[in-house]
């Protein structure tokens, strides 16, 4: 099989006769590595398609050292094996941002992708006859006063930047917002060198206590993570978020609020930092599935997923999902789904050696998933953070939409968010409602509905315009 280059694009002749895969993976994480391995491993043809410098998605984020020999943690090793065996088996098409997907006339899936190498941006199109779903999840952000000062990020972006390139965010950071992963990301910038001045949960301390037997299988990992952030004299406070950041041009302190169980503000203090990682969840990436029609439901917390059968499959033929986007869980629910998947898809082309997916695996995703599921239960975002807001407030950073526009919109009769959208464009810029569109979807008092994006990622006009361009003059694997 064929392999990446340094600059995206793919050495060797790809598919035997240049035309379809069985199977394409879109996702390189958990989920796309373990689908698209175990559907190689039966015989299929298969494509991965990742828009990273190395497969892992954000969880196995790692260094090309970590990658080639480094000291790296069981799981990370483990994931590099799978890796290394997919290479061997598969296109693995790195640096290639899929940004459409549609059906074609025949019934095989026409892929959309942008990748840039040394001549700039260009498309990419790679055709399948089946689709796997496998493309996680970004960070689920809360407005407040401050929040687009240089300096504050996400949790999960200040975790790429460790993970992926060894920079670590900042001198002097808080971290906040609520759920688990806020502990190895403290834990980790601490390892690094940062001095982090504390973790605040938002939540109590024993969300997970009415779920007494899963907390238990954690409960090994959480004591890693305390006796780290022991170690590196981390506080770790419970009821406590950030509700303000200040700072000229960058962030200098930050108002750390206590919490009543709503998440009302009781008393504030400040903290002077120079930089803030905040985080409260995830949103599971389903645009490819909506824009083929894939049916979704509400997560646990809300939040639109792809909605599955046991085997993973979608309401769209021929289409799979796996991981986060049926729904935010952690790594080995998604690992298990992949496999899952890989096993469904060789079934439905004749490749499978057994009867279909082992049942074991089905019996450890519903476990897995379960505690998915009471994890969005113990950490869930209260009502009360919209108090934290003023007027002025930015509730969408791309347009700069304060909170006084969106009031307005609902004054002149606005009564969802896409009025709300339509009359003071939030949502309506760079990231398309991916940072702001959780928060309108509050302020407006209805859960967040499925994204409809034609184009799911960034693409750039000129690599728009070639596919004006005659189809058998363009890139194709």
């Amino acid at each position: 099989m064929t392999r990446p280059s340094t600059d995206g694009t793919v050495l060797g002749g790809g598919v035997p006769d240049g035309g379809t895969y069985d199977l394409v993976v879109i996702g390189g994480g958990p989920a796309g590595v373990a689908g698209a391995l175990t559907a190689a491993l039966a015989g299929l043809r298969v494509a991965l398609l990742d828009s990273g410098l190395r497969l892992g998605g954000q969880y196995f984020r790692h260094t090309a050292a970590e990658e080639t020999g480094g000291k790296v943690s069981p799981d990370l090793a483990r994931f590099l094996r799978q890796a290394r065996a997919l290479e061997t088996r598969a296109d693995v098409l790195l640096r290639h941002q899929v940004w459409n997907v549609s059906r074609e006339p025949g019934g095989d899936f026409l892929v959309h992708c942008a990748t840039r190498g040394t001549d700039g941006e260009r498309v990419v199109e790679v055709r399948g006859r089946r689709l796997l779903i496998a493309t996680g999840a970004h960070d689920r952000p809360l407005p407040f006063p401050g929040w687009d000062l240089p300096g504050v990020l996400t949790a999960g972006g200040a975790q790429a930047l460790l993970k992926g390139a060894g920079v670590v965010a900042g001198r002097r950071i808080v971290v906040s917002g609520t759920g688990p992963f806020l502990l190895p990301v403290a834990a980790g910038l601490a390892a690094a060198g940062a001095r982090v001045l504390g973790v605040h949960e938002a939540n109590g301390g024993l969300g997970l206590a009415r779920h007494p037997l899963r907390a238990l299988g954690k409960a090994g990992e959480a004591a890693g993570y305390a006796a780290a952030l022991a170690r590196h004299r981390v506080p770790y406070r419970t009821r406590q978020a950030v509700v303000a950041a200040h700072g000229e041009r960058e962030v200098q302190a930050v108002t750390v609020a206590r919490l009543d169980a709503d998440w009302n503000v009781l008393a504030t203090r400040v903290v002077e930092c120079d930089t803030v990682a905040v985080g409260y969840g995830f949103v599971p990436q389903i645009e490819l599935g909506t824009q083929l029609g894939c049916a979704s439901r509400h997560d646990v917390d809300g939040s639109p997923v792809l909605d599955v059968d046991v085997a993973l499959r979608t309401s769209v033929p021929g289409v799979w999902a796996a991981g986060e986007p049926t729904g935010v869980a952690g790594w080995r629910p998604a690992e298990l789904e992949g496999r899952i998947a890989g096993h469904a898809v060789a079934t439905a082309a004749g490749r499978s050696a057994d009867d279909g997916v082992p049942a074991v695996l089905l019996r450890r995703r519903e476990r897995a998933r379960g505690f998915g599921a009471a994890l969005q239960e113990a950490y869930p975002v209260k009502a009360g953070w919209r108090t934290w807001l003023r007027d002025d407030t930015l509730v969408c950073r791309c347009e700069e939409v304060p909170l006084a526009r969106v009031r307005e919109a609902q004054e002149l009769g606005a009564t969802d968010a896409r009025a709300v959208k339509l009359l003071a464009r939030p949502g309506m810029g760079w990231c398309q409602g991916r940072i702001c569109g959780y928060a309108v979807s509050c302020l407006a008092g209805e859960p967040p509905q499925p994204p409809r994006r034609p184009i799911a990622q960034p693409v750039t006009l000129g690599a728009l315009a070639e596919l004006t361009t005659d189809p058998d003059e363009r890139p194709a694997h």
